[in-house]
């Protein structure tokens, strides 16, 4: 049946060998092996009932289908068929189903048996796609729970398979080797300087490739808009045998497929995005120019918002691209980047797992009734984006604070959207079809201001508007329409901002026109965009920086249609907080809406607990007032141990509600706090068995063989006590404090008050140092005692007696 023969029919065997034994398989096939149209229909005899295969893109889905039809003498829709969004081509005898990873999902979700399908393959696996880890997650528990008998098939050209076979219980490895021509890899003499804009420096290497090699030419580039520069700097200088053809995700498919057919005289020089990487053929290309770089969506999970990020290429990625020059004959790749620069290559980009928004992975688990630890995934969700999927989710009312699904998440799930727009759609009915079709496109109107309006414009009077894209908008947007119900006339801004409950702006205080979003972010406008004005605005798309995104798409929005859709969320909060700029206490009354405040007042009689809590504000910020009585006490207090309060800063600042609060005394300012003596708040903290012990065993004063009261300095390192040498006479026992008595730093000092010794250890003074100082000390003071052996002399303040 296969002619002509392909690398990937010497295997054939070993997988159904695999299949029969083991229901299950990972398959590894270099790029043009031929696994995609080969493998479901060696399959065929094999397997009882329908053959699922899931491809990424929906070109390579449809192009698939038809080879593999074209390969049984049939047309697409018979033994071989395909559905995609929003067109399929399937009949009763259609035995193989070509889809794009989404429509499996619906499939499973509406079906969990997959009833008449006898086995589902994953096609290119080695993209990570969300849909197809998604996919397989529950694919393979199927198999498990409910359907033994299905086939599982697992196609990849680039994945490490042991990973992907462990997950599956061990399934076998198939390998074909593949049969791709020599490809001469050729990278530039010198990097390509910071100056130069990339689809200049590609545009020059396209030029030296298609002068130095004969053979159609397949050009790598991130995304569109630099496809279309490109082009725009190639045409009138390409040799006049070459032929430019775009290729990219949001164009027709009849031009996506004049760019993949072979040319019909000449040659020609297909400028493709990561679509040409896998799956498809593209006949006649002998060159590869590889612009090394790789656009991706990247979720920030701290602003809630997805950006389109131009990335280096993996190694993998570039290795597949490279492939592309071989598959017909004997090929060139050029790389618009050094052999040095390689180096620095990733290994493999990251799955779309680790860097997308989840929020429709979220709502897919809910339906499925599992959390995604209880799935098998290659790369399990990240916790942080995969919660904010699901707070999201939750204000949308698809799932409940249990995060259950809803019978509206249930809706929102069926409908092939964002759950933000499926959501809009739910409540404002056929009106929206438009807008969630336009925003569920990129932007027809780059560089024409913010505004959404003019984009809904645009698809009445398209102007200067992309064709392309208002053309696909009212196409989908005339296929959501179907079946929706007509509800209340909304305005614009009503329709986004139940889109986007968490993006609606509130206009900052200033002359920049600065946002704070509902979701608590900040956004900014270009001040010169008519929009800049508007108090209160919906932002339906910005550039996705964490700090100050960039609005790119928002529109306007009243006060009173907020009211109207989020009255039940509008609520007065009344606030005593701490004003840095005022340095006092200010309390307020404030009317929210998420972050947003719609109205402010003055709290004329807040509480004085209330006050005093934003005090407490204010003293985290400049710190406690310590006095040094309150040193002292709590330095007291950290003798005792660990039976008693921990009265370090770091512990008082960690509970000062506990033990502060009460004693504020409706300390307003920062001067008053500054002011308060916390002493008794610090007692307070111990009972009175604790003060008796403390006073006790940490007294505040020494009482000296006198009998005066010497007080303790608690400062230091040491515990210190002063006092004079002659009234410690007879000390023969060093004094000490506290449960572990700690010896105190005794500073003796002469009659005149002045320190002559300090000691930790006044018995071994004694013994030493103090012959040395009653030698010094009593010509200086004849008329105070300085007995030879202290031990044994009387402690006195007084001088000798006269003649003694």
């Amino acid at each position: 049946m296969f002619t002509p023969r392909l690398p990937i029919d010497d295997v054939l065997p070993e997988l159904t060998d695999a299949i029969a034994r083991d229901g299950r398989a990972v398959l590894m096939a270099p790029p043009g092996a031929g696994k995609t149209t080969r493998v479901p229909l060696a399959l065929l005899p094999h397997v009882e009932g329908r053959i699922v295969m899931l491809e990424p893109r929906r070109l390579a889905a449809r192009s698939a289908a038809e080879r593999m039809a074209e390969t049984l003498g049939e047309r697409a829709g018979e033994t071989v068929g395909y559905r995609i969004r929003g067109e399929a081509k399937v009949s009763k005898a259609t035995r193989i189903e070509v889809v794009t990873e989404g429509i499996l999902t619906r499939m499973l979700q509406s079906d969990p048996e997959l009833t008449g399908v006898g086995a589902v393959i994953f096609d290119e696996f080695h993209e990570r796609s969300l849909n197809a880890d998604l996919g397989l997650a529950l694919t393979w528990e199927v198999r498990q729970a409910l359907r033994e008998d299905l086939v599982l098939v697992v196609m990849s050209a680039t994945l490490d398979a042991d990973p992907v076979a462990k997950m599956l219980d061990a399934a076998p490895v198939i390998r074909s080797e593949g049969r791709a021509y020599p490809v001469e890899t050729r990278w530039l003499d010198t990097p390509v300087p910071k100056t130069q804009r990339l689809e200049q420096a590609v545009a020059d290497l396209v030029l030296k490739a298609v002068t130095e090699e004969s053979g159609s030419a397949l050009v790598f580039l991130p995304g569109e808009g630099e496809i279309r520069r490109v082009q725009s700097l190639l045409e009138g200088r390409v040799p006049a045998d070459c032929a430019i053809r775009p290729l990219f995700g949001a164009m027709k498919f009849s031009d996506q497929r004049a760019a993949i057919a072979p040319a019909t005289e000449g040659r020609k020089i297909v400028l493709a995005t990561s679509i040409a990487e896998t799956s498809l053929t593209i006949e006649d290309v002998r060159i590869v120019v590889d612009a090394g770089r790789a656009r991706r969506a990247r979720f920030d999970p701290s602003s809630g918002m997805s950006r389109l990020v131009t990335e280096r290429v993996s190694k993998a990625e570039a290795e597949q691209r490279r492939g592309r020059a071989g598959r017909v004959a004997e090929g060139t790749c050029y790389r618009l980047w050094t052999r040095g620069e390689e180096g620095a290559l990733h290994g493999f980009a990251p799955a779309e797992i680790e860097t997308a928004d989840l929020t429709s992975l979220a709502l897919e688990l809910a339906l499925w009734g599992a959390r995604e630890e209880d799935l098998a995934f290659l790369t399990p969700p990240p916790e942080g984006p995969l919660a904010e999927a699901r707070a999201l989710l939750i204000s949308l009312d698809a799932l409940d604070e249990a995060g259950r699904i809803t019978d509206h998440g249930k809706a929102l799930a069926a409908k092939p959207l964002h759950p933000r727009l499926a959501h809009m759609l739910q409540m404002a009915g056929a009106q929206a079809a438009e807008l969630a079709a336009l925003l569920s496109e990129r932007d027809p109107l780059r560089g024409a201001g913010v505004d959404l309006t003019l984009r809904m414009r645009a698809l009445k009077n398209p102007g200067t508007a992309d064709r392309g894209v208002i053309e696909r908008v009212r196409q989908e947007a005339k296929r959501l329409r179907q079946g929706l119900p007509q509800r209340n006339e909304m305005s614009l801004g009503e329709m986004a901002a139940l889109a986007y409950p968490d993006r609606i702006g509130l206009r900052r205080p200033g002359d920049q026109p600065r946002y704070l979003l509902s979701g608590g972010k900040g956004a900014v406008m270009p001040d010169s965009d008519d929009l800049a004005g508007a108090r209160l605005i919906v932002v339906t798309d910005t550039d996705g920086a964490a700090r100050d995104a960039k609005i790119r798409q928002a529109v306007q929005i009243s006060e009173g249609e907020l009211r109207g859709l989020y009255g039940d969320q509008i609520h007065w909060s009344d606030v005593c907080d701490w004003d840095k700029r005022e340095k006092r206490v200010v309390a307020r009354r404030r009317e929210m809406f998420g972050a947003l405040v719609l109205d402010d007042r003055q709290w004329k009689d807040a509480p004085s607990e209330a006050v005093a809590r934003g005090a407490l504000v204010g003293l985290r910020q400049i710190g406690l007032p310590w006095s040094d009585k309150a040193k002292r006490f709590a330095a007291r207090v950290a003798l005792m141990g660990e039976s008693f309060p921990d009265m370090s800063e770091a512990a008082l600042m960690a509970t000062l509600e506990d033990w502060l609060l009460p004693y504020l005394k409706g300390a307003k300012t920062e001067g008053a706090l500054r002011n308060l003596d916390i002493t008794e708040a610090l007692r307070a903290m111990l009972d009175w068995d604790q003060m008796q012990r403390l006073d006790r065993e940490v007294p505040g004063a020494f009482e000296s063989p006198v009998g005066r009261k010497l007080p303790i300095d608690y400062s230091g390192e040491h515990p210190e006590v002063t006092g004079r040498l002659q009234e410690f006479f007879g000390t023969t026992v060093h004094p000490t404090v506290g449960p572990n008595r700690v010896p105190l730093k005794v500073v003796l000092t002469s009659p005149a008050h002045r320190p002559v010794q300090v000691t930790l250890d006044l018995p071994n003074f004694w013994k030493t140092s103090y012959a040395d100082v009653r030698k010094d000390m009593r010509g200086r003071y004849p008329k105070h005692p300085w007995p030879e052996d202290p031990t044994e002399a009387d402690p006195t303040l007084r001088a000798k007696r006269r003649g003694s």
